[in-house]
């Protein structure tokens, strides 16, 4: 698996646009799974219950991860509108993102080309407008420590950007911490290095 980290929205994005009579509606969200994109096309899809088009596409996972890709023409010419939607996705490098685009028919038709110019370009409007934050992949390692050496994990922890999760002070120190995965293999050789190899890490199936 890829443990480097990736943007993911922040907030909710929305973008509206009227094209010949036609008012296309762009939902940008944060969904972290394919279950909770899923849910938001339905959420998004019950408020405008009375649109004749909700089409949609999701990343519901790392950016480059198809395996966690979906779209729908919602009704619309096959071609037309999900797959410029997730086009305009997949091209982003946001991970974790769902775009919902609600159409209002204005009775004047756009052809093939205009629907596919008009789907994927309010996506790339929208995508304009969304905040992101970085995603960290995580992970939590135990040690066993002496009291004395509490202070050098510490100091180890603030450089390697990680944190004490918990911590069970009996006649040893039993530290649990979290750190990114690329750097977990570092953290342990500083911790070994620094500390003679007096703060073990036991063996975690």
């Amino acid at each position: 698996m890829n443990d480097q980290p990736y943007q993911v929205p922040k907030a909710m994005a929305v973008f509206e646009e009227e094209i010949k009579k036609s008012v296309f509606i762009t939902y940008l969200a944060r969904t972290s799974s394919i279950d909770e994109a899923k849910a938001f096309v339905a959420e998004i899809k019950t408020k405008h219950s009375d649109a004749r088009h909700n089409c949609w596409g999701f990343v519901a996972g790392r950016p480059e991860d198809s395996m966690k890709w979906g779209f729908s023409d919602d009704g619309e010419p096959s071609g037309t509108a999900g797959k410029p939607i997730l086009a305009q996705l997949s091209g982003s490098g946001i991970g974790e993102i769902t775009a919902v685009v609600t159409r209002y028919s204005g009775g004047i038709k756009l052809g093939t080309g205009g629907l596919v110019k008009a789907y994927g370009g309010g996506v790339q409007q929208a995508l304009k407008l969304i905040e992101t934050e970085e995603k960290r992949i995580t992970e939590t390692l135990v040690l066993h420590c002496d009291y004395n050496l509490v202070s050098l994990v510490e100091t180890l922890l603030l450089q390697f950007e990680g944190q004490q999760v918990m911590a069970d002070y009996s006649d040893k120190v039993i530290m649990t911490v979290e750190l990114e995965k690329r750097v977990i293999n570092e953290f342990k050789t500083a911790v070994i290095n620094k500390s003679g190899a007096k703060i073990e890490f036991p063996s975690q199936e």
